[in-house]
Formats: C-alpha cells, sequence, structure tokens
C-alpha cells in the first residue's frame, strides 16, 4: 500500500519547513483526517501548503474580483507544486462608511486584517503566503503580517477601478463627494447629482486615482513586496487573471528558496516606498502606512526622512487628485516602472533593492515599455512639479509633526482665525450651513488614533468645501487624517493627538494660526501664558467607547508619528518586561 506509506515514512518535502510540524508523521494523522474531509489527499498534504488570504466582501467594488482571482492565484500553486489553503479576513470601505460613524472603523481595521493573517498563517503552520489585497488598510495590514512572520510570501493588488464618464469626462468616487458639495452650494441640481452617481463607479476594483489604495498599491512595487507590473493591471482587464496564477507559481520559488520579507524591505526599500508617494503626488496616508510597515521591519524611519526625500523628489506622474490622469491610465502607459525608470536617471532611487521577482529596482526600470506619446509620467527635467507630494511640519501646534499634503496647490502660507470643532460632524454640519469663511483655518480635533478612536479621513468635509468653492480660500488642519483624494490646503496627522493633550486640545475660536510651508511651520500665535492656563483647566475627555474592539484600539494604539500600530509604545509601555 505505498500510497499510505506517504504520510507516514516519507521524508519531508524540504520546503515544508513550518507545515511538516502539522501533516508529518504518525502523531498527526488527526490533523489529516480532518484535512482529508474536505478532499485534500495524502499527496496535497505531502507538498508545502501555501496559504492564500483574500479580503473578499460584498460591502464595496474594491476587493470584489478577489474570489476569482484567489481560483487563479491557487492554479499558480499547484502548478509549482503547492498545495494552496484559502482564507479570508475583514475589510471597511472608506468610500461607503466616510462622514458616518463607520469611518472610525477603517484604521482599525488596518490592524486587525494584521492580526488575522498572521492568527491564521501562525495557527495553521503556512508555509508561504499570499496575500490578495484591495482597499486602502488591507495593503499595509497584508505588508504589516508578512513583515511581523518574515514568512516566504507577496502581496498581489487586485486592481484598480476603471473611471466612469459623466458627460464625455472621466469621473470617479471623488467626483462624487465633490458633486455633494456643488449640490449643497447651489451649483448643480439633484438630477445632476443622482447622474454622476451612478456613472462614476462602472465596477470592481480600487478607487481610481492616486489616491490611498493605489498609493499603497506603487508602494508594494517600490519596496518589492508584489511583483513588478503586476499590481498595475486593472480589476476588470483579462490578464488579471493571468497575472494571479503567476503569483502563485512565483510564491512557490520564494519558499523553495526560503526567500524572506526582511531580505526585501530594509532601510532602502523603504527609502524608495516615500520616493513612490512622492513623486507620484500620492497619498498622505502613506507616511502613516510605511511608518508602520517599518516598524514591523524592524528597520529605523521616521517622519523627518519623510520631508527630507519628498523635498528632493519632483512628481513626475500626472495623476489624480492634483492631475489629470487615473492608475488604469499610468497602466496603459507602462505602468509604475515609469516612475522608477524616471527617478533613477537623478539617482532618487536605491536601484539595487531586491524584489520578490528576483529583478532589482534598476533591472525593472530598464525594461519598462513605454507606450509612445504617454502623457501619464513626466521626463525628470521637466516633471509635473519641482518636489514631491507632501511634507512635514512642526511647530507649537504640532512639536511631534504632522502631514501636509502640497500635490494639489500652490500655497505655501495661509495665516486666519481658527474655526474649532470637536468632530468631523459638527464641522461638516458648518460647511453644509455655509458658516466657514474665506481665510479661515479649519481645526478638526478629538479624531487622532486615540480620540476618535481610528483616525477616521475627512473626506466629506474637504470634498464638500471644495465643492462650495472655498477649496484654496481655507485651511484645514486636523490630529485625524484625509483620503488620499483630498486636494487643498490640508494638514493630517497632528501630534501629540488632542485626546492625549497635545496642544490642539488648547485652541479657541479666533485664535490666530499660521501655517509656513517654507519653514516647515505650524504654529498657534498665542501667549504661552495663555495656553497653560488653558493647559491647567483641560481635562481629556471621556472615551467614546467604553469597550469593544475600539475601545481595545484605542487603549493600544500609539501615536500617528509612530505610525498609529498597536505594537508600538503605547503597548510596550503596559508590558512589565518590555
Amino acid at each position: 500500500m505505498p500510497d499510505r506509506v506517504l504520510p507516514y515514512g516519507q521524508p519531508s518535502h524540504p520546503a515544508k519547513r513550518h507545515s511538516a510540524r502539522l501533516t508529518d508523521g504518525p502523531d498527526r494523522a488527526p490533523a489529516r483526517a480532518m484535512l482529508k474531509a474536505i478532499g485534500f489527499t495524502d499527496e496535497d498534504l505531502a507538498r508545502p501548503i501555501v496559504g492564500v488570504a483574500t479580503n473578499w466582501i460584498e460591502t464595496m467594488p474594491c476587493n470584489y474580483n478577489q474570489r476569482r482571482l484567489a481560483e487563479a492565484v491557487k492554479e499558480g500553486i499547484r502548478a509549482a507544486g503547492g498545495t494552496p489553503m484559502e482564507f479570508n479576513t475583514i475589510a471597511v470601505s472608506d468610500g461607503v462608511s466616510m462622514g458616518t460613524e463607520g469611518m472610525k472603523a477603517s484604521l482599525v481595521s488596518r490592524e486587525v486584517i494584521a492580526d488575522s493573517i498572521e492568527t491564521v498563517a501562525r495557527g495553521h503552520l503556512f508555509d508561504g503566503l499570499v496575500c490578495l489585497v484591495g482597499c486602502d488598510k488591507t495593503i499595509p495590514g497584508a505588508a504589516m503580517a508578512l513583515l511581523r512572520m518574515d514568512l516566504p510570501g507577496l502581496v498581489l493588488y487586485n486592481g484598480t477601478i476603471y473611471p466612469g464618464v459623466y458627460k464625455g469626462r472621466n469621473a470617479d468616487i471623488v467626483t462624487v463627494f465633490e458633486a455633494v458639495g456643488a449640490y449643497r452650494a447651489g451649483k448643480i441640481t439633484l438630477d445632476d447629482l443622482y447622474e454622476i452617481e451612478g456613472a462614476s463607479c462602472p465596477g470592481a476594483g480600487a478607487c481610481g486615482g492616486q489616491y490611498t489604495a493605489n498609493t499603497m498599491s506603487t508602494v508594494m512595487e517600490f519596496i518589492g513586496l508584489s511583483p513588478a507590473g503586476l499590481n498595475g493591471i486593472p480589476a476588470e482587464d483579462p490578464a488579471k487573471d493571468a497575472a494571479a496564477r503567476r503569483c502563485g507559481e512565483l510564491v512557490m520559488d520564494l519558499v523553495a528558496r526560503d526567500v524572506r520579507p526582511s531580505s526585501l524591505v530594509d532601510r532602502r526599500a523603504l527609502e524608495n516606498g516615500i520616493s513612490a508617494v512622492a513623486a507620484t503626488g500620492g497619498s498622505t496616508n502613506g507616511v502613516l502606512h510605511l511608518l508602520a510597515i517599518a516598524r514591523e521591519a524592524g528597520v529605523p524611519l521616521e517622519l523627518d526622512d519623510f520631508s527630507r526625500i519628498a523635498d528632493a523628489t519632483p512628481i513626475v506622474a500626472d495623476m489624480k487628485p492634483a492631475g489629470r490622469f487615473s492608475a488604469s491610465e499610468m497602466h496603459d502607459a507602462g505602468g509604475v516602472a515609469l516612475v522608477m525608470r524616471e527617478l533613477l536617471r537623478r539617482d532618487l532611487l536605491r536601484g539595487d533593492a531586491p524584489t520578490v521577482d528576483g529583478r532589482t529596482i534598476a533591472e525593472i526600470a530598464a525594461a519598462v515599455v513605454e507606450t509612445p506619446g504617454q502623457q501619464v509620467v513626466a521626463r525628470i527635467e521637466s516633471p509635473v512639479k519641482a518636489t514631491g507630494g507632501l511634507t512635514i511640519l512642526r511647530g507649537t501646534l504640532a512639536p511631534d509633526g504632522c502631514v501636509i499634503k502640497l500635490a494639489g496647490h500652490e500655497r505655501r502660507h495661509h495665516r486666519g482665525p481658527a474655526r474649532v470643532f470637536d468632530s468631523e460632524n459638527a464641522c461638516f454640519d458648518a460647511v453644509k450651513a455655509g458658516s466657514i469663511r474665506p481665510g479661515d483655518v479649519i481645526v478638526i480635533r478629538y479624531e487622532g488614533p486615540v480620540g476618535g478612536p481610528g483616525m477616521q479621513e475627512m473626506l466629506s468635509v474637504t470634498a464638500a468645501l471644495v465643492g462650495e468653492g472655498l477649496g484654496e480660500q481655507v485651511a484645514l488642519l486636523t490630529d485625524g487624517r484625509f483620503s488620499g483624494g483630498t486636494h487643498g490646503l490640508m494638514i493630517g496627522h497632528v501630534a501629540p493627538e488632542a485626546a492625549l493633550g497635545g496642544p490642539i486640545a488648547l485652541v479657541a475660536e479666533g485664535d490666530e494660526i499660521e501655517i509656513d510651508v517654507d519653514r516647515k511651520a505650524l504654529d498657534l500665535l498665542v501667549p504661552e501664558a495663555t495656553l497653560a492656563a488653558r493647559r491647567a483647566t483641560w481635562t481629556p475627555p471621556p472615551p467614546r467607547y467604553p469597550g469593544g474592539v475600539f475601545a481595545k484600539y484605542a487603549a493600544l494604539v500609539s501615536s500617528a508619528s509612530e505610525g498609529a500600530i498597536t505594537t508600538g509604545a503605547r503597548l510596550r509601555a503596559a508590558l512589565p518586561n518590555a
């Protein structure tokens, strides 16, 4: 009975570095019995076992094609000599939940995603891992899990949505958010708004500009965790299935050679990731997520690294929200390797950094095929903008730093009276009521990682301001964060946050605030004696959630300046032997 000898007497496959302890030998008969109940054979269980993590969910278009792609990934794993085991984790749609209490769950979900992938992979002793990702927090969450476990694996983005068309022009989800503001301002009719709503999101895939999902997809290629060129294939492009199968084959090579994320994601890679955000005018959320990824990788990375690199990195990709083109048009132009090529021409990337497909960044850039006449990626000699799309400010209002996005506007100085709101909803009501005036500095506080909790995005407010024509006449700052679709003079991640007693908690209505990008300064122009008196009477607000996942998150999450992670300084402080 040779077919029954396999699990008992044969030596383990050399690449079964973890799963052999789960499947091999007489003592593991109960485990094999349970796995055989769902169709696995002795031959399957003798092979390396690779987890296939998906975020498929029926609450958004962003991850909607992952069931199909997971099958293609599994075909590739089997063809290359492995046994796939699919499992799922969660996702929360920023676009759907924006402007509601549900938006508080978005950043919380990143930690849950990382924790749940780690839990399943450790619990089932996988030898490798393919993470299918889509919407904003699934991408960094998967990368954090891979780095935390240091398990051979890769990340595949399921692809961007194609743009919709409204009156002959491309439209996307930000078009809808801004249309709401335009409707409130009486600039369009309710029928217009309804038509825009129906035209802007034509199918599966994540938000179409260089918003957070496509920013982080780009970052995954630049830090080497995604195979070059495969993330950029749009969700509904027929070529996406072949890309998924290729990832299944590729992960088996990583497993066989024991190529781990720690050999890829080093200081070079993370600096390349910062350059990717800066050069594409990407989302400020990239700062938060790269800080979190760096901490999981054990690589030192600080806020000021973003200023240093972005200041030296021109924007070469003319992409929405500040530019003209969508992510699908970037793919049509030749892909993000065009950005790599241009940056390397000025030595603005580490070309020797390795990637999961075995090539270096320089080799990927050298092989890129540019579509003749493309206008999405400019030559480095004539960039879209001379410096990167974000920088870090500090000052009396943000001693631990904050992030400002620069790609969508040219104002570098603003001074005005504070309009203070203790929640995003209160601010949105004021915008709708028309009580915001040109020159105002809108302050939204108690929306940080602890105070929100969850550091919700402010796209409803910022899009409404743009829709009402105030986007270039006001400034907004918050200890929360912004959508990748935000543009205008907007400052997020102000630290320390209000809930922890940061200076933003002491701002009063009418205080003068000065934003000076050239000095990299955000200052509250109030005498220190006045602030001291306010500080003496300030008390932290009660937690917004007394129990459940939000309370647990608020108790553990660290500052935005550390990436808002739940494995950071506040957790270490709570552990007696840390």
